[in-house]
């Protein structure tokens, strides 16, 4: 069986477009759709239900996605020992990322990084939809590795490495603003900033008023965490938050009832970790945030 016939099929099955995986891998689309065809021939199996808009991973395609993947990254691991037994680490490594992400260092820790590993090229990539779009990046082959801030499904490996507990942010002068502690309920006739869907802080928070029943307006909806805190002392609303954020301006109070943390973690897929440059990478991550290394 041809490698290539395999990463066709990986990247189809990503993409779920011939088209779009064809631009990925820069090989016209007849080639593609007619290595596709040439893979199913030689399992004697259909991967796809395909029409001229879309393409379906059949069940047949769902099992073998996994064992593509892990073939293709044992196959890109082993080419990679061979030529970097005299060279080092080399390869690329894209990361997804949040915009303004202020609890973990990361700049200091590529650039440290790339000092000791200069053959590695690392790409980084944030996305509008927060530690939900980064996921999907990950899970459909667009990023190597991801920081994300929710439950990474059962098709990735994750590690914690920060835990934040959430605050509740009040600007001067509001009725609360001298309490000891705020409840969810306290805030919810108030308007509300917070930061756009798909966030994990904002989905753990919705989560949570969900359970309790509580409906609250939001006044505003912001790309980044950060700006979350000078809406909320320029009197646009309240809002709550893990305790990561500069605070300037707001009355920063403890919940009453505190929420789960917000937990950063570091995704990637399955096998993924096998080569070498990931690994690396990986271990460099978990070493600066304090976490155990891999084993």
């Amino acid at each position: 069986m041809e490698t290539r016939l395999l990463e066709y099929f990986v990247t189809v099955a990503d993409e779920r477009n011939v088209t779009r995986a064809s631009e990925r891998l820069f090989v016209a689309q007849s080639t593609v759709s007619a290595g596709l065809a040439s893979l199913e021939r030689e399992l004697r199996v259909r991967l796809f239900e395909r029409t001229t808009k879309t393409v379906t991973l059949l069940p047949s395609g769902e099992a073998l996605l996994p064992l593509a993947r892990e073939l293709l990254d044992d196959l890109e691991g082993l080419r990679q020992a061979a030529t970097e037994s005299g060279s080092g680490l080399r390869g690329r490594v894209r990361i997804g990322t949040f915009a303004a992400l202020q609890v973990l260092d990361l700049p200091v820790i590529l650039a440290g990084f790339r000092r000791e590993h200069p053959l590695v090229d690392i790409q980084l990539v944030a996305s509008p939809t927060g530690s939900t779009g980064l996921l999907d990046d990950l899970a459909h082959g667009r990023l190597d590795l991801a920081l994300t801030a929710v439950p990474a499904p059962p098709d990735l490996d994750s590690w914690p490495l920060v835990q934040v507990e959430f605050v509740a942010l009040l600007p001067e002068g509001h009725r609360l603003a001298s309490a000891r502690s705020v409840s969810l309920a306290d805030l919810a006739a108030d308007d509300w900033v917070d930061v756009l869907p798909g966030f994990g802080n904002r989905v753990q928070l919705d989560h949570v008023l969900a359970e309790r029943g509580i409906v609250r307006h939001i006044a505003a909806e912001l790309a980044e965490l950060p700006n979350v805190a000078p809406c909320v002392a320029a009197g646009f609303g309240v809002a709550v938050v893990p305790d990561v954020v500069d605070s300037t301006g707001c009355v920063r109070v403890p919940l009453t009832e505190p929420m789960a943390p917000w937990v950063l973690s570091l995704a990637v897929r399955h096998g993924a970790g096998r080569r070498p440059q990931i690994r690396a990478l990986i271990e460099n991550i978990r070493v600066a945030a304090g976490t155990p290394q891999l084993p």
